[in-house]
């Protein structure tokens, strides 16, 4: 009697749903639907429709539908009755919504995010996801970076890098249909500079540029200091020696008509909210010898001197000694000797007469050029006197202010002599002073004098090419003793 009545009939939420029982019969049957054990009212729920086809409809069925539903075929004529019970099935779309929209995660720590979805339907939905449209797949056991939950509805990514930044999507589908939720992974990275670049440029050319580069998100600032100096941002000196320039990602430190003390380490920093990174880049300037060094050297017959040469120079220069045009070291200068280092040359002379004292050419080249530079071997002479400012005198000591002498003849002034006497005494007492000592304060002090004496003084200053002139005599008076007051 009943050729199609299958069961179950299943029907997605929302939908028109129409349940099939076809009845055959000789004689015309009379359908009646019945849920729950109770006769389908069609005036009582206008969304039950019997169709001509004796099928029933319901319009926009819901979950609560659901269950059996009975087709009963009635043939009054004959008092037959005869049903089938069908079970209808109300399937849900799913609906899903991600527990946060944006989720933020720190690169290159060895972070661990997790991506959560939350689904409803029936039936139960199935997960998966996507990553910028691509699927992740659930299935790899050797994946260590994606873990998804039992249910995957999680989505663990481990180790996160600035390459896990993405849309992802969850996606819950069923029978009755899917629906997806975006999650946007933001991935913030710590500074890390990219590109720097050493730098070589010839002292007063035009101009050379440092470049620095850097990732990070956000995107770094960048900052550049040398090692005695930190560099502005926005710098241009007056001169316009120093200019920086920062677009994005990228530093760029201008330096015009070089000079050779530009050469050295530059270092650019990258700085963002995550962290910083600095890294160092060379300038080389390669230009001429520069010279430097006492041009005047005072020495005397017999003492050993060095005229010294002190050379700047990029690359390392060559440096000769002449006198008179002659390269020294030769065989009519046999009392001459040279001493070189890295940074310096030393003519080592000892004077043997006056012909040696003179000029001395120092010349320092190298293949940017060359440079020269004249010394004077000087004859040292002794001292000029002190000048004695005056004198304080006591019972037995007196200290001697002075001033030291207006020529020291060269050389550096070693000692000084006081010389002291009674007035009528014919010998001179002597006595000899440290210079360093005495010149901290300009005074010497004489001892073993007798009180209320009349005595005279001078001074006289040695170098090392001698003892200097003495100064004229000056005289004093020392005090009375002092007599102590004795109580009864």
């Amino acid at each position: 009697m009943f050729k199609n009545a299958p069961t179950p009939q299943e029907f997605k939420e929302g939908e028109d749903a129409v349940i099939v029982c076809d009845v055959v019969s000789s004689l015309p049957p009379t359908i009646i639907w019945k849920h729950k054990g109770r006769d389908v009212i069609l005036k009582k729920d206008v969304r039950f429709i019997v169709l001509s086809n004796n099928y029933l409809q319901i319009r926009g069925i819901k979950k609560t539908d659901e269950g059996t539903y009975r087709c009963e075929g009635r043939i009054l004529a004959r008092g037959e009755i005869n049903f089938k019970d069908i079970q209808v099935i109300v399937n849900v779309p799913p609906t899903v919504q991600a527990r946060q929209s944006i989720v933020n995660a720190t690169a290159n720590l060895g972070q661990s995010v997790t991506l959560v979805c939350d689904a409803d339907g029936f039936p139960e939905p199935t997960m998966s996801w996507t990553k910028d449209g691509e699927p992740i797949e659930n299935e790899e056991e050797d994946d260590e970076k994606h873990i998804f939950s039992d249910d995957s509805s999680e989505l663990t990514i481990r180790n996160v890098d600035k390459n896990d930044e993405a849309e992802y999507v969850c996606i819950a589908e069923n029978k009755a249909g899917e629906q997806d939720a975006s999650i946007h992974l933001k991935v913030f990275a710590k500074p890390k500079i990219t590109y720097v670049e050493n730098q070589t440029a010839m002292e007063l050319e035009e101009q050379v540029t440092l470049t620095c580069e850097a990732s990070g998100d956000p995107i770094p600032s960048i900052t550049w200091r040398t090692s005695t100096r930190n560099i502005s941002s926005e710098e241009k000196t007056l001169d316009g020696h120093m200019v920086v320039r920062s677009h994005a990602r990228v530093s760029s430190l201008t330096l015009k008509s070089i000079q050779y003390t530009d050469a050295g380490e530059y270092i650019c920093t990258a700085s963002n909210t995550i962290g910083q990174d600095s890294q160092s880049m060379y300038l080389e300037v390669q230009y001429a010898p520069k010279l430097q060094g006492p041009v005047a050297v005072y020495t005397w017959e017999g003492n050993q001197v060095n005229i010294t040469c002190e050379v700047f120079a990029y690359p390392s220069a060559t440096i000769s000694w002449f006198r008179d045009g002659q390269l020294l070291p030769s065989s009519n200068y046999s009392n001459i000797k040279i001493y070189n280092t890295p940074s310096a040359s030393y003519l080592e002379v000892t004077p043997d007469s006056e012909n040696d004292f003179g000029n001395y050419n120092c010349t320092a080249v190298n293949r940017i050029g060359q440079e020269s530079l004249e010394f004077i071997l000087v004859q040292a002479d002794t001292p000029s006197s002190p000048s004695i400012d005056r004198v304080e005198p006591y019972s037995s000591t007196a200290q001697v202010q002075f001033d030291e002498p207006e020529a020291t003849g060269g050389v550096p002034i070693l000692k000084y002599k006081a010389e002291w006497k009674s007035l009528g005494e014919e010998a001179w007492h002597s006595k000899w002073y440290d210079a360093k000592e005495a010149n901290m304060e300009g005074i010497v002090t004489i001892m073993g004098l007798k009180p209320e004496t009349r005595y005279a003084v001078r001074l006289a200053a040695l170098n090392g090419k001698g003892l200097g002139e003495i100064s004229a005599a000056t005289e004093f008076k020392t005090q009375p003793v002092r007599k102590t007051l004795c109580s009864d």
